[in-house]
């Protein structure tokens, strides 16, 4: 099961930068002169409806305990990599105009291991408490959510997303509840 869950958010984390940046298509207009299909139209006489609000998306990393751990194994020469990741997570919240996303930078805290895993790696512990439900927590994510939308286009922050990805080797996630409880 542990392996499963490190590939699996191993690939999430692979892939948050192209879902970051991907864009869908426009919706198709008809031809000029040609009518939408049928159930697209509204009734004859009324306006078009108000489109809906999206619902906003599942968190891709959400915490289900009062508090979590994630375990990240980092490339040992990539430390100082995922210590520059870290910080601009926490800075990048603890700076944002986003009173949740504020709030969430007094829950985030990370330590490194003194000592090489048996793989060679580094391990992280990204202890998360207390811990939202609901609550946006994959690394990607989160630093997308603090950036300005000029930053967002910026080609330099695909290729900081790649620098990222690149020096994590695994990572496992552990929710938390308190004890005795």
């Amino acid at each position: 099961m542990r392996s499963f869950v490190t590939t699996t958010f191993a690939l999430a984390l692979a892939f948050a930068p192209a879902a970051a940046f991907a864009q869908q298509a426009p919706p198709q207009q008809p031809p000029a002169g040609q009518q939408p299909p049928a159930g697209q139209q509204p009734p004859a006489g009324q306006p078009p409806a108000a489109a809906q609000p999206a619902a906003p998306a599942a968190p891709k990393l959400a915490l289900k305990g009062a508090a979590g751990v994630l375990f990240v194994q980092v490339k040992a020469d990539q430390t100082a990599v995922f210590d520059e990741m870290m910080g601009k997570i926490i800075s990048g919240l603890a700076n944002s105009s986003d009173p949740e996303l504020k709030a969430q930078a007094a829950s985030w805290h990370f330590y490194k291991g003194m000592e090489p895993t048996p793989q060679g790696t580094i391990m992280y512990v990204v202890l998360i408490d207390p811990a939202k439900p609901n609550t946006e927590y994959q690394f990607f994510e989160v630093i997308q959510k603090t950036l300005s939308e000029e930053q967002k286009r910026d080609p330099a922050t695909a290729e900081m997303y790649k620098k990222y990805n690149a020096a994590i080797a695994g990572m496992s996630l552990l929710n938390l509840t308190p004890g005795g409880k």
